[in-house]
């Protein structure tokens, strides 16, 4: 098997830009992930970078937003709102970046997402509870919900080496 056929097997990976070191956050920061596993992710070629906040056409910085109540799935199922501190309604931009995220998923063959732990777009276990008080509660952002209810499994920057064991199980080839 040669170099490119070897690499033409690997699956892709969606992964928020501000880990890879993009200044996207909502204050203009990033977060830098300096790991082993997404160096060589990078090497391969099989991480795809995305915001988005950005895709969802929201500037960079940005006031800080958070989910009203519950989490991602009530966001997408229109029975919450994703507002700024400010109180301006941004729920449109949320689900139009999660849609263009998941497009860019599909587009790259992406079997599975790295993205922000607590983002109200990327968090995948907990997220701020909307009060701006830096309190946290379980629940998903608004793309974690939208890029699993079409079977792509997240993970957080914290869950590196269990994305790791996923994609050698081969279960993403279901």
């Amino acid at each position: 098997m040669t170099n490119t056929e070897e690499h033409d097997e690997l699956p892709n990976i969606l992964i928020s830009a501000c880990l890879l070191g993009n200044p996207v956050r909502y204050d203009g920061t990033d977060l830098f992930i300096d790991h082993p596993l997404i160096k060589k992710w990078l090497d391969q070629d099989r991480l795809i970078a995305v915001c988005p906040e950005v895709e969802g056409g929201m500037p960079v910085p940005r006031a800080p937003a958070e989910i009203k109540t519950g989490d991602g799935k009530l966001v997408l199922s229109g029975k919450s709102r994703v507002v700024d501190v400010e109180g301006e309604d941004v729920t449109n931009s949320f689900i139009r970046g999660a849609l263009k995220s998941l497009k860019m998923a599909l587009d790259n063959d992406c079997v599975a997402a790295i993205l922000t732990e607590h983002s109200p777009s990327c968090g995948s276990n907990r997220i701020y509870d909307g009060s701006f008080t830096k309190t946290k509660r379980d629940g998903v952002g608004v793309t974690t919900s939208m890029l699993e209810q079409n079977h792509i499994p997240v993970f957080n920057q914290e869950q590196l080496e269990d994305l790791q064991v996923y994609l050698e199980s081969g279960d993403w080839q279901d």
